[in-house]
């Protein structure tokens, strides 16, 4: 079964360009917030590097979730799409003196801290603004996960979050600082995780950690999980929202939160991943001598997930119903990693055929270069066209 796309709209606008569904984005938020919402202590961000158009932006925030940052200008751009200081979050192991300033000037929630020497800046920086600043402190879990070897956070190896084994050390030397406060503890252990048994491990770990805090009498606010949870790049079709009620309860059963601890989550694959395809047009089939080529105008510069990691999208042909034909679906990039696909089936495709990239809405359209000189692609949602 194919996607449903408005072609006829398509064929007027130039490409390759970006389409997000917005009734799925919306109904992918009504799950979660329905889902998060059995439990009253659950508080949901939204990662904000999956995708940063500001419409889309808005839409997140309308629907209540806040915002997880990693960079200065992601802080910039949740705020002017309306999202509050006091629900956001900011990650990251390389923060740099003007970022942390934006945090600092705008009285964001938390910074998830990664590092003894990345604490004393913030306090040195908060110092001169005399301010506070609240902190969480991202611990490096050692649990694996079950997915690509290029975005697993939370193992001993990655650059990461702080050992296991310094987080009573760090403890105490932030309550020597006059201008942080501890307030939690932050966690990520990888990404496109569909394994509800990676983040049962994580909990068993977090547990084992408040419970030797606690010998200690170390109290914790806020508990941050991050996120990780994957989406269907096989059925986008069959399986367009992912499975939060699974992912939410694992939490609620596996987790011994203590009385009055906040749970937060940073979902950004799963909210928007679904809801975006990108949009090429067929610039010219090429047959070689052992196989057959499908020449688009979209590249690695538009999406890059299949040449960084070998990733899978399901391609649609949208305007052809001809009767299949096998086909490497490639771009004109001057690079051999340019391809999106080897050797899958589409419809008989032609010259000026569209085909749909799907599930791109996550790390999409945010990672586009203009490498060779080419233009950044645009979004488009399905409320304006």
């Amino acid at each position: 079964m194919k996607g449903k796309f408005p072609v006829k709209k398509f064929q007027e606008i130039g490409t390759p360009f970006y389409y997000y569904d917005t009734d799925l984005l919306r109904l992918t938020l009504k799950t979660i917030n329905e889902e998060a919402g059995h439990y009253e202590n659950f508080c949901v961000h939204y990662a904000v590097k999956a995708n940063a158009n500001p419409l889309l932006l808005r839409i997140i925030r309308q629907a209540g979730l806040g915002a997880d940052c990693v960079s200065g200008g992601e802080i910039e751009v949740a705020i002017k799409a309306g999202f509050t200081p006091d629900k956001i979050v900011y990650a990251g192991v390389g923060k740099s003196d003007w970022e942390i300033n934006i945090g600092l000037d705008n009285d964001i929630f938390c910074f998830n801290v990664e590092s003894v020497p990345e604490l004393e800046v913030i306090n040195e920086l908060a110092s001169k603004k005399g301010k506070v600043a609240r902190v969480a402190f991202r611990l490096n879990p050692n649990v694996g996960a079950h997915t690509h070897a290029n975005i697993t956070t939370g193992l001993a190896e990655n650059k990461f979050g702080i050992a296991m084994r310094d987080v009573e050390s760090i403890i105490d030397h932030a309550a020597e600082l006059k201008n942080v406060r501890f307030v939690g503890l932050h966690f990520h252990i990888g990404s496109q995780i569909l394994d509800m048994g990676d983040f049962q491990a994580l909990c068993n770990r977090i547990n084992e950690l408040q419970d030797q805090l606690e010998r200690r009498h170390v109290t914790i606010e806020h508990i941050n999980v991050g996120g990780g949870l994957g989406i269907d790049y096989e059925h986008p079709n069959r399986v367009p929202v992912p499975n939060f009620k699974a992912y939410f309860d694992t939490y609620a059963r596996h987790l011994k939160l203590r009385p009055g601890q906040t749970l937060h989550f940073e979902l950004g694959r799963a909210v928007v991943g679904q809801c975006g395809s990108l949009i090429t047009r067929t610039l010219y089939v090429k047959e070689s001598a052992v196989k057959k080529f499908a020449i688009v105008d979209a590249g690695f510069t538009d999406l890059i997930r299949p040449a960084l990691y070998q990733a899978y999208h399901k391609i649609e042909n949208i305007t052809s119903e001809d009767a299949t034909e096998t086909y490497d679906v490639v771009g004109p990039i001057c690079e051999s990693t340019d391809v999106f696909a080897k050797q899958i089936d589409l419809n008989k495709t032609s010259r000026g055929d569209l085909l749909a990239i799907r599930s791109a809405g996550a790390y999409g359209e945010i990672m586009a270069s203009q490498y060779n000189c080419r233009q950044l692609p645009k979004g488009y949602l399905s409320d304006d066209l």
